[in-house]
């Protein structure tokens, strides 16, 4: 049997092309009482080996994986490859020296020491494509975009992007750019599954007002939806996404986003989820995390979803999912409908009282 093929898309309005699956590169590096299931540098690399034979080009990775471990490890594989044939991502933000008030943030000395440390872990010249892992209420927007934009015009940094932010902040960095004449910004990496659709009530809609592509990460919630889990068992406690959802708690960071897995074996919403999910992979001779990737890869301006793999086989039924194929009409009817979620004030009056208003493409 062949290797499967993915496909290669504009990222946002820019003239980059990336693979429909992005590599997530969390997983690579192991540390003491770090997430359980990291793998070593060796088998990171052959996950990376494999990924690239299968035809993906787009690595993303942190500072703050691992305290940069994670970009060590992408970088001792990258020095072996041709650097042009890769877009690699890296993100900007977090703490990487708890007793350095100035190693965190978006300031200007935090971005530009980071930019320098990240370059250097990766062993190269320039990141393709450098994002804010989250917004900065403690940096004026205009000292952060001033300091990106001077990487892009120095050359250590191709395209800009966000990651983990709302609505008015996207909308904001979008027009001090315009006003100010920077560099735009062309992506955003932001949690987006059949499990999590709220970004569709407003920041998804300033990603198609101002031509910024959208980079889903944990499009499998941690496994959920890859069909796995079975109503009647029990709550694995040990699990990579149990583990998530405990640190979070333990830092006063409880989020949505790392929800506990008793929240969803409680949830009949979940269970229905599945259901349609499992009963379309069925329908299409895919598995249920082949079909969970593929409905995102359907949504509008999403030009590549970022998987995470520790293993080869896991990575290559996920790659599957970047293969031309698509879900029928009806199946995605089936998907947005049991995944839909009810829209909070104020945005269920706009979006009924322009329902005949919406300008067709």
């Amino acid at each position: 049997m062949s290797s499967p093929r993915v496909l290669y898309n504009y990222l946002g309005n820019s003239g980059l092309k990336v693979s429909n699956i992005c590599l997530g590169t969390m997983t690579f590096g192991q540390i003491p009482n770090g997430r359980p299931s990291n793998i070593n540098e060796q088998d990171s690399h052959a996950v990376m080996d494999k990924y690239a034979e299968m035809g993906g080009n787009f690595l993303d990775t942190a500072d703050i994986y691992q305290t940069g471990l994670s970009e060590q490890i992408v970088g001792t594989w990258l020095k072996k490859q041709d650097r042009g044939k890769y877009v690699v991502a890296t993100k900007v933000r977090g703490s990487m020296d708890p007793s350095n008030p100035n190693a965190v943030g978006l300031s200007r000395k935090h971005i530009m020491s980071s930019i320098e440390k990240s370059l250097e872990r990766l062993q190269t010249d320039y990141v393709d494509l450098y994002q804010i892992h989250v917004w900065d209420s403690g940096t004026p927007l205009d000292e952060t975009l001033l300091a990106l934009n001077d990487l892009v015009r120095a050359g250590k940094v191709r395209y800009l992007g966000a990651s983990n932010i709302c609505g008015w902040q996207l909308q904001k960095i979008a027009d001090y750019s315009k006003f100010m004449g920077l560099n735009r910004w062309v992506s955003l990496q932001q949690h987006y599954c059949l499990l999590n659709r709220e970004s569709e009530f407003d920041v998804f809609d300033v990603c198609a007002q101002e031509g910024v592509g959208i980079i889903p990460w944990s499009p499998l919630k941690g496994g959920l939806l890859s069909g796995k889990y079975k109503r009647d068992a029990q709550v694995n406690t040990s699990s990579r996404l149990a583990w998530v959802a405990e640190d979070a708690k333990l830092r006063g960071k409880y989020a949505q986003s790392h929800p506990t897995l008793q929240k969803f074996f409680d949830s009949d919403q979940f269970w229905k989820i599945l259901g349609v999910v499992e009963d379309v992979a069925k329908e299409q001779g895919r598995s249920a995390a082949q079909v969970s990737l593929k409905w995102l890869l359907q949504q509008k301006n999403v030009p590549s979803v970022i998987i995470g793999a520790t293993n080869i086989k896991q990575l290559e039924e996920n790659m599957a999912a970047g293969e031309d194929w698509n879900l029928t009409p009806e199946q995605l009817g089936a998907l947005n409908a049991v995944s839909d979620i009810e829209y909070p004030y104020p945005f269920e009056t706009i979006v009924g009282r322009n329902a005949d208003r919406v300008r067709k493409q």
